[in-house]
C-alpha cells in the first residue's frame, strides 16, 4: 500500500503545473546532449524548472528537481536497456528496474541541488549563487559515490564549443557547468522581471555572468590561438577500427577472421609510415600471453610495419597466489618484443564484475567468456617512439582523475581504447566521445581513440575532434599529433574548485538548519 501511495503521489506531481514545467526542463536538457546535440538548449533548459520552484518549499523544490532529472536521464540513458537485455541477457522485467534505479539515482542529485537553492533563499542567499554552486557540488559527489558515474554533466553538452570549454584546464567540466546554471538563473529572473512579475532585474548577477563569460571566451580564444610549443617531434598514429560484432567477438571460431581483419586494415593504414598503431579494447579475443601462434602473427606485423603496436587483450597474473584476470593493453615494439602492459584501473560494474556477486547471483556480467576482472594496481604509461602514452580503457576515460594520474606519471599522449559495440546504434558512442574530449583539454594532452565499432577519432590538446570514423564500419584513421606539455592548472589542483563548491553547499545547508532550529526554539511556549 505504501508503494502504491508513493507511485500515485509521484504521478500526481508529474501531472500538475510544477511537474509539467520540470518535465519541460528535463526534455531540453536531454536534447542538448548527443544526439541530437542541440547544445544551445542547455543555456535555457532550467528556466521552466526555476518557474516550477517559485514559492515552493525545499521539499517541493526537491520533487520538481527530481522530476526534471528523471525526465532528462530517462532519455539520455535509454540505451542501457539494449546493453542489459541484448548483451547482459537479462529479461526486460529485470532490465527496466535496473535502468529506472540508475535514472532515479542520477535524478536525486538534481533534486538535492534545487532543494539547497530553496533552502538558501529561505535564509536570504539568492539562487544565482546557491543553484550553480550546489549543482557543481552534487555533480562532484556523483563522480565518486558508489564507484561514480560522471556521464552527461551539463558542461559536457558544450564539447563542440571550443572557445568556451578551454577553461576545463582550470576547473574541469565543472567550470562550464557552473556558467550554464548561472546563465539559466539570470535569464529566468530577467524574463520574469520583463513579464511584470514582482521580481527585480538581476543586475548584479547579470554583471557577474557577463564578466565571467567575457573572461572565459577571452581565455578560450587566447588558448586556441597560442602557437604550438617548441618541441616535440610529432607522433604519426594509425587507429584501427575492426568492427567486430559483439555477438561473435569471443567465439573461438571467429579468432582467425578477427586477426585477419586487423592485419589487413593495419597494413593499409601503415603504408605511408607511422610511429604508433592502436587497436581497440579487447581487439584480440584471447589471452595474448597464452596464444604463441596468434601472438607471433601480431609480432610479425609490428616488425613488418616498423611501428609500435598497441593492442587490447585480456590478461592474467598471480596475485596472492590466485589467478587474476585483467582488461589490458600490450605494447609491441617495431622489433616484435612486448615492451609493456597497462591494466584498466576503473572497471564497469555489472560489465566486468558483479558487485555483491554472492547476493546478485541471478545477474551475469555483460562481458562474457572470462571471469570477473580485477582492477590494475597503478597507472603505468607505456613508451612508443620516445613518447610516453597513458592508456585508458573504455569506461575509465569518463573519470578525469585517471587521465590526470597518467599525465602526472609522465604520459604526453592519452590513448583511449574502447569497445562501444554493446551500445548498438544509439546515442551512447557519441556521448562517450563527448566526455572523452574533456580529458584532452583538462590535461593539455592530445587524446587518440580507437574503438571497435566506432567512433574512432583524434582529439588535439584543445579538444578539437578530427579524423572521425562512422559507426559499425571497418575503417582506420591516420594523423600526426603533437605530444602535450603536461602542464595545466587542473593537473595541479585537480577538483579543488568543485570540492570548494561542495563545502559552500554544506555551509548553506548548515546555516539553513541553524536558522530553522532557532525558529523552532523561539516558537516553543515558555513554560514557567
Amino acid at each position: 500500500m505504501t508503494l502504491q501511495l508513493a507511485l500515485f503521489t509521484t504521478c500526481r506531481e508529474l501531472l500538475d503545473r510544477r511537474g509539467l514545467l520540470a518535465i519541460a526542463s528535463g526534455l531540453l536538457i536531454a536534447f542538448s546532449f548527443p544526439t541530437p546535440g542541440l547544445s544551445f538548449l542547455s543555456w535555457i533548459a532550467l528556466i521552466p524548472l526555476l518557474i516550477a520552484m517559485e514559492e515552493s518549499t525545499p521539499r517541493t523544490a526537491m520533487r520538481v528537481g527530481c522530476t526534471c532529472g528523471v525526465t532528462a536521464y530517462a532519455i539520455i540513458l535509454y540505451w542501457l536497456n539494449t546493453v542489459l537485455t541484448r548483451f547482459g541477457h537479462l529479461p526486460w522485467s529485470v532490465s527496466i528496474p535496473i535502468y529506472l534505479l540508475m535514472v532515479l539515482w542520477l535524478a536525486l542529485f538534481y533534486g538535492l541541488s534545487t532543494s539547497i537553492a530553496r533552502l538558501g533563499e529561505s535564509i536570504g542567499i539568492k539562487a544565482a549563487f546557491t543553484l550553480p554552486v550546489a549543482w557543481v557540488a552534487f555533480d562532484f559527489l556523483r563522480s565518486f559515490l558508489f564507484s561514480g558515474f560522471t556521464w552527461a554533466m551539463l558542461g559536457h553538452s558544450q564539447f563542440r564549443t571550443l572557445p568556451l570549454i578551454q577553461i576545463a584546464d582550470l576547473a574541469g567540466v565543472y567550470g562550464i557547468t557552473l556558467l550554464i546554471v548561472l546563465a539559466n538563473v539570470v535569464l529566468y529572473r530577467a524574463l520574469r522581471a520583463v513579464s511584470g512579475a514582482d521580481v527585480p532585474y538581476p543586475v548584479k548577477s547579470a554583471v557577474i555572468l557577463l564578466m565571467l563569460l567575457v573572461a572565459t571566451l577571452f581565455y578560450g580564444f587566447s588558448r586556441l590561438q597560442r602557437p604550438a610549443g617548441a618541441a616535440s617531434k610529432p607522433l604519426r598514429v594509425a587507429l584501427i577500427q575492426g568492427n567486430i560484432p559483439q555477438d561473435v567477438k569471443w567465439s573461438p571460431e571467429y579468432r582467425d577472421k578477427t586477426v585477419n581483419i586487423y592485419e589487413r586494415l593495419t597494413r593499409e593504414a601503415a603504408k605511408g609510415g607511422v610511429d604508433l598503431i592502436v587497436w581497440p579494447e579487447s581487439a584480440v579475443p584471447f589471452f595474448f600471453q597464452d596464444e604463441p601462434r596468434q601472438a607471433e602473427r601480431i609480432r610479425k606485423l609490428a616488425r613488418e610495419t616498423g611501428a609500435y603496436l598497441l593492442l587490447g587483450s585480456p590478461a592474467h597474473e598471480l596475485r596472492n597466489g590466485r589467478n587474476t584476470f585483467l582488461n589490458s593493453a600490450f605494447m609491441i615494439s617495431p622489433g616484435g618484443e612486448t615492451t609493456g602492459r597497462a591494466d584498466k584501473l576503473h572497471l564497469v560494474p555489472f560489465g566486468e564484475y558483479v558487485p555483491f556477486g554472492n547476493i546478485l547471483t541471478f545477474i551475469n556480467k555483460i562481458v562474457v567468456g572470462i571471469g570477473d576482472f580485477a582492477p590494475g594496481e597503478r597507472a603505468v604509461p607505456l613508451e612508443a617512439a620516445g613518447v610516453k602514452v597513458g592508456i585508458q580503457v573504455c569506461y575509465e576515460v569518463i573519470f578525469p582523475e585517471l587521465a590526470r594520474e597518467y599525465v602526472r606519471a609522465g604520459a604526453r599522449v592519452l590513448v583511449a581504447i574502447t569497445n562501444d559495440a554493446w551500445f548498438g546504434h544509439s546515442s551512447a558512442p557519441y556521448q562517450h566521445l563527448s566526455i572523452a574530449t574533456f580529458r584532452a583539454i583538462e590535461t593539455r594532452t592530445p587524446l587518440i581513440r580507437a574503438a571497435n565499432t566506432g567512433i574512432t577519432a583524434i582529439v588535439d590538446k584543445n579538444g578539437h575532434i578530427s579524423a572521425m570514423t562512422g559507426l559499425f564500419v571497418e575503417d582506420f584513421r591516420t594523423g600526426e599529433i603533437e605530444p602535450g606539455s603536461g602542464k595545466s592548472l587542473y593537473l595541479t589542483i585537480g577538483d579543488a574548485p568543485a570540492c570548494f563548491c561542495l563545502l559552500l553547499t554544506m555551509g548553506v545547508a548548515l546555516l539553513a538548519w541553524r536558522k530553522l532550529k532557532k525558529n523552532i526554539d523561539e516558537e516553543k511556549p515558555n513554560v514557567p
